[in-house]
């Protein structure tokens, strides 16, 4: 069935947003601080390994480091445009909206619980691999894994932040989607060095998102998703 792997993301990460909400509240809130922290500390190193992975290599025994040019250029350009847009509004302006829509208007953490959630599951090269395999060969088994993973880390986010989690399922859906109805157009644009880039600095975003847990709002990270983009042109640019 086309399209069969977003379809079961989506649903995992709706599943685990309830039953996430509803365990959290047979807990108090130093209960539930003490689980937020333990959730940013968890997508902190969920982050960094993946950072790791893509600049860090092992020659004849010694660990090298490399691409933090490449890192610094994307992070401040992409920011900037971020920045200069303001994606970060956009995307709490719609969950404003959906805090309005589905009667949730007393819900202080909505928005931010939404936000928090979506960007967590969103960024990273599981979700674009993962949609490109659904859609050119119908393999949903990357996005089943990620379904997993996302089950797991929406329902610790959903009892410590609450309901707005779940409908981080509605970007999962757009964008996983999107990406597998064009995913015979994307494919050829996706060098593996293109999704090495791409998982870099997805990795880092992903580390911000846990920051913003652990120590309260510090990094506007909708304002550096351009960054991923530039990640993927840089794959392109030819080097010497």
């Amino acid at each position: 069935m086309f399209g069969l792997g977003t379809l079961i993301n989506t649903a995992g990460i709706v599943l685990g947003g309830i039953s996430g909400h509803f365990f959290g509240k047979l807990l108090k809130e130093r209960h539930q601080e003490s689980l937020m922290t333990a959730c940013g500390i968890s997508v902190m190193f969920i982050g960094t390994a993946g950072a790791m992975e893509g600049m860090l290599t092992i020659n004849d025994g010694v660990i090298n480091s490399g691409q933090s040019m490449l890192v610094s250029l994307c992070i401040a350009i992409g920011t900037l445009i971020g920045e200069i847009i303001n994606i970060e509004r956009l995307f709490e302006r719609f969950g404003e909206w959906l805090k309005i829509k589905t009667g949730n208007d007393k819900d202080k953490e909505f928005v931010n619980a939404f936000v928090t959630a979506s960007f967590t599951v969103c960024i990273g090269a599981m979700a674009i691999v993962g949609a490109i395999q659904d859609g050119i060969m119908g393999d949903w088994s990357i996005l089943a894994t990620k379904t997993v993973l996302d089950f797991i880390i929406i329902m610790v986010m959903a009892c410590s932040l609450g309901k707005g989690c779940v409908f981080s399922a509605i970007p999962v859906l757009f964008f996983e989607g999107l990406i597998t109805i064009l995913a015979s157009f994307i494919k050829p644009i996706m060098t593996d060095l293109a999704m090495n880039y791409l998982s870099l600095i997805g990795s880092i975003l992903i580390f911000c998102v846990g920051l913003n847990l652990v120590w309260g709002k510090k990094v506007k990270v909708a304002n550096m998703l351009p960054a991923v983009i530039l990640a993927v042109v840089a794959a392109f640019i030819p080097v010497g």
